[in-house]
């Protein structure tokens, strides 16, 4: 997946239907979290071992998809916008997240 190429067809796609303006950082924040709430739903009433399962049904784990990448996108566009590299902002976060949270002695 090229991050930068899929960042230029979302700008792209929002030129080609005047949506720019409306493309700020907040609202595509807001609009990310309705579709991270439409994700939630999937798995709204499922148990756990249900929800490990998804994949058996192909509607509901092709709808899995599409609401995933819904978040995606926008995250993608949040980034493009506030001059976020995504690469180098995942790559610290996965460093500080190994520092706050190390291999316990027993694992290692």
């Amino acid at each position: 997946m090229n991050i930068e190429d899929l960042q230029m067809r979302l700008r792209k796609f929002a030129i080609e239907r005047n949506w720019q303006p409306f493309q700020t950082p907040k609202n595509l924040a807001m609009a990310m979290v309705v579709e991270a709430a439409e994700l939630v739903e999937i798995f709204q009433w499922l148990t756990p071992e249900q929800s490990q399962q998804i994949a058996a049904d192909p509607a509901k784990h092709q709808h899995l998809g599409e609401e995933i990448a819904d978040v995606m996108l926008y995250l993608l566009q949040i980034a493009d916008h506030s001059g976020i590299d995504i690469n180098a902002a995942v790559e610290r976060k996965l460093l500080l997240n190994a520092i706050k949270h190390p291999v316990a002695a027993a694992q290692q």
